[in-house]
């Protein structure tokens, strides 16, 4: 009969666990190939699916654009864009404090050169950060 653990995983007593090389539908014994003829087969996948990458892949030389030109313009376009985006928010800082205090040039002369400094410093992290990365992240 049925125990009482059966019962709490959802069996009944006919439900008995298939063992051995017996298939679960018709108690026929199934049909296992051997591990010669299973490496066969993984020898011939693999043959086969050497042929259709060989046909589909591109040469390893090319690969479309040159990525790595490409690459480089788009560092060049992010490097110059943090340098000038510094150089103009410390010349608007030193060009407002000018304004607004009336000490006119020394604020614009002194916050255009932290902004150079800042945009020198963005521009030496974002090539850190491009080298560390492996030349993936912009």
């Amino acid at each position: 009969m049925s125990d009482p653990s059966d019962a709490s995983r959802g069996r009944s007593a006919n439900d008995r666990p298939v063992e051995g090389n017996v298939s679960a539908a018709g108690g026929a014994p199934a049909s296992r190939p051997s591990d010669g003829e299973l490496s066969q087969r993984l020898q011939d996948l693999d043959s086969s699916l050497g042929k259709v990458r060989a046909r589909t892949q591109e040469p390893k030389g090319k690969s479309g654009p040159n990525t790595s030109s490409a690459s480089g313009v788009a560092l060049a376009f992010r490097l110059g864009a943090e340098f000038v985006s510094g150089v103009l928010v410390g010349s608007l800082i030193g060009y407002g404090i000018d304004y607004f205090l009336a000490i006119s040039p020394w604020g614009l002369i002194v916050f255009t050169l932290v902004g150079f400094g800042a945009g020198v410093l963005n521009m030496l992290r974002a090539a850190e950060g491009r080298r560390h990365d492996g030349g993936k992240a912009l």
